[in-house]
């Protein structure tokens, strides 16, 4: 076929396929002129402020974008890190109103007056959080890439459970991953942590 008729044989063929089953074709065998035009459009942006670690935080967002990017991109907040970007293995945890949610899960658009914590608003002052003191002290981290989002998992655990046991903790963790192997020692730690909590 000629050129300018904008199909190429394999989309003719394509095409014949589904007619022939008596269905539409699917998004992936579209032209590839049509999935470039869909791709093109500009996405929607949106004026939102994020309070994250206590501040106030306006900016531009598209509608696609996750908190995650949000925090690490135009917030400059790169403890935040971004390992699977599906939800799996919880390097991206941050806090909402006090709760560890996954941020490559959360679209920043949806986030709204709920109050952000990062692992760079954990410490105070210049002083650490129990948990971050204890993680050094117990050697809680190899590579590192893990440790924001877990640390920030059993904060929470020993804020709302102050004298949490072994198995808590490792509930608490359960859903992060670790290709270190660290997990006894982010246990030892959170254990220290609580104690220190208490006292």
């Amino acid at each position: 076929m000629g050129s300018d008729e904008g199909l190429s044989r394999r989309d003719l063929l394509s095409g014949s396929v589904y007619a022939a089953l008596g269905t539409g074709a699917p998004n992936w065998a579209l032209p590839a002129a049509a999935a470039e035009a869909e791709t093109s459009k500009p996405a929607s942006a949106h004026d939102i402020v994020l309070r994250v670690n206590g501040v106030d935080r306006p900016l531009k967002v598209e509608s696609r974008m996750t908190l995650a990017e949000a925090l690490r991109g135009p917030l400059g907040l790169t403890g935040t890190k971004i390992a699977c970007n599906r939800g799996a293995c919880s390097a991206c945890t941050v806090w909402l109103d006090g709760t560890p949610v996954c941020s490559c899960m959360t679209f920043a658009v949806e986030v709204g007056p709920r109050e952000v914590t990062t692992i760079e608003g954990l410490a105070k002052d210049d002083v650490l959080h129990p948990v971050q003191q204890a993680f050094i002290e117990h050697d809680a981290m190899q590579c590192g890439f893990c440790t924001p989002g877990m640390a920030l998992s059993v904060a929470a655990l020993i804020a709302r459970n102050p004298d949490p046991t072994a198995e808590d903790v490792e509930r608490a963790i359960s859903g992060h991953v670790c290709r270190c192997g660290s997990y006894p020692h982010v246990v030892a730690a959170t254990l220290a942590a609580a104690k220190t909590r208490k006292g």
